[in-house]
C-alpha cells in the first residue's frame, strides 16, 4: 500500500507538528547523508574492513544495543525538519558533514563490535571493561584523564565500556586523527593498539551476526513530531521553585535602582546567547539544557524583584561561572545543586 506524503516545504509549523514521522516524506537516498555514509564505507574498505552495515532513518542517533546497524537521526534527511529540530532543541546533533561524520563513525564502532562479538573476547573486556556493566543515568568522569581517547563531546569515551570502544574505534578509523602521534605516551593508546591489531585480524572475515533489528525507525513511529518534541523536551526538564534563589541574590547583590536597564532578568536575556555558546562550548552540554537553565534563572530574577547594581559585567560574570557550575553538576550526577547540597 502506497503511504500518502505531504510536501514539508509547504506546511506551516502548526500543521507539520500534527505529522506523525511514518508519515514524513523522507528518506537517504538523494539527500546528503548518501555522501557521508558512501565516505564512511569507504573509510572501512581502505582498512580493508569489508562489514558495512546499513543505515536508516531513526528517531535519534543511534545503534540498537547487540544489533549491528546505524541508525541516522531522522530530522537530518530534509532542511525543513532541520530547522524545526533547530527551534526546539536550539542544536542540531549530526548537522553537517564533519559532525554527521564523527557520529557515523561512533555508531560504526557500536556495530562492528556486535557484529564480530568482540565485547566477549577477553583483552576486550581487560581494557575496556565488563560488557555488562549498567548503564547509568549520569556518569562521573575525569577530564584529564589520559585513558580514554576524546571524540565525542562530554567526555563520552568514560561513560561505558561499550561506548569507550566505539569512541576508540571512532579515533582509530578517521583518517585524519593521527592516533598514534597524538595519543603518544597514553593509557589510551594501549586501546587503540588493540583495535588496530584486533580489526586486522577480523577485517575480511564475515560477521558473527551479520543481520541487525532497525529497531526506532522512523517509518514505523506513528508519534507525532509535536509529542515527539514534548518528550525530547521532558528529558531534559527539571521543575523546581525557589531552587537557585540562595544564589540569585548572591549574584544581584548590589541595588540598581529603578532603571529598566538594571534588572537581573533582562540582563540575563541580554547575554543569554553569549552565555549559551561559552557554556556549551566548555561543558560539551546540549544547549537546550543551557538554555533552560537560563530562562529559569531569568524568570526567577523577574519574580524576586533582583537588580543588577552598578558593576553588570562582575554580574555577567558571576552567572556565567555560576551556570558553567550547576551545568557540570548536572554531567557528573544527573542534577543541579543547591545551597545546602555537596557536590
Amino acid at each position: 500500500m502506497r503511504k500518502n506524503t505531504v510536501s514539508l516545504d509547504r506546511l506551516d509549523e502548526e500543521k507539520l507538528l500534527s505529522l506523525r514521522l511514518c508519515d514524513l516524506d523522507i528518506k537517504i537516498e538523494g539527500t546528503w547523508l548518501e555522501g557521508c555514509i558512501a565516505r564512511l564505507y569507504r573509510e572501512l574498505a581502505e582498512k580493508g574492513v569489508s562489514f558495512h552495515p546499513p543505515c536508516y532513518l531513526a528517531d535519534e542517533w543511534l545503534c540498537p544495543d547487540g544489533e549491528p546497524v546505524i541508525g541516522i537521526a531522522f530530522f537530518l534527511a530534509h532542511p525543513r525538519l532541520e530547522k524545526l529540530e533547530y527551534r526546539m532543541m536550539l542544536e542540531v546533533e549530526g548537522a553537517g558533514e564533519p559532525s554527521c561524520m564523527k557520529l557515523l563513525r561512533h555508531e560504526m564502532g557500536h556495530a562492528i563490535n556486535y557484529a564480530y562479538l568482540l565485547y566477549k573476547r577477553k583483552q576486550w573486556r581487560k581494557l575496556f571493561g565488563p560488557f555488562s556493566a549498567e548503564y547509568g543515568d549520569s556518569y562521573k568522569y575525569r577530564p584529564y584523564s589520559k585513558s580514554f581517547v576524546r571524540h565525542l563531546e562530554e567526555w563520552y569515551a568514560q561513560y561505558h565500556p561499550d561506548e569507550d570502544f566505539a569512541e576508540t574505534f571512532a579515533v582509530w578509523l578517521d583518517p585524519e586523527s593521527d592516533w598514534r602521534e597524538k595519543y603518544k605516551g597514553w593509557n589510551a593508546l594501549k586501546k587503540l593498539e588493540y583495535v588496530d591489531a584486533l580489526i586486522k585480524k577480523i577485517a575480511d572475515k564475515p560477521p558473527k551476526k551479520a543481520k541487525g533489528k532497525k529497531f526506532w525507525a522512523a517509518s514505523r513511529m506513528k508519534t507525532t513530531l509535536r509529542t515527539y518534541y514534548k518528550r525530547k523536551k521532558k528529558l531534559y526538564a527539571e521543575s523546581y521553585a525557589d531552587f537557585h534563589d540562595f544564589h540569585l541574590n548572591k549574584i544581584f547583590a548590589g541595588s540598581g535602582g529603578h532603571d529598566p536597564k538594571k534588572k537581573a532578568y533582562k540582563l540575563i536575556r541580554q547575554y543569554r546567547k553569549e552565555l549559551l555558546d561559552y557554556v556549551a562550548l566548555w561543558t560539551g552540554e546540549k544547549k537546550y539544557i543551557i538554555n533552560r537553565l537560563l530562562k529559569d534563572l531569568a524568570d526567577r530574577s523577574k519574580d524576586l524583584g533582583l537588580e543588577t547594581g552598578a558593576d553588570e559585567r562582575t554580574a555577567v560574570l558571576k552567572t556565567a561561572v555560576y551556570v558553567t557550575a550547576q551545568i557540570m553538576n548536572y554531567l557528573y550526577t544527573g542534577a543541579y545543586k543547591g545551597k545546602n547540597e555537596k557536590a
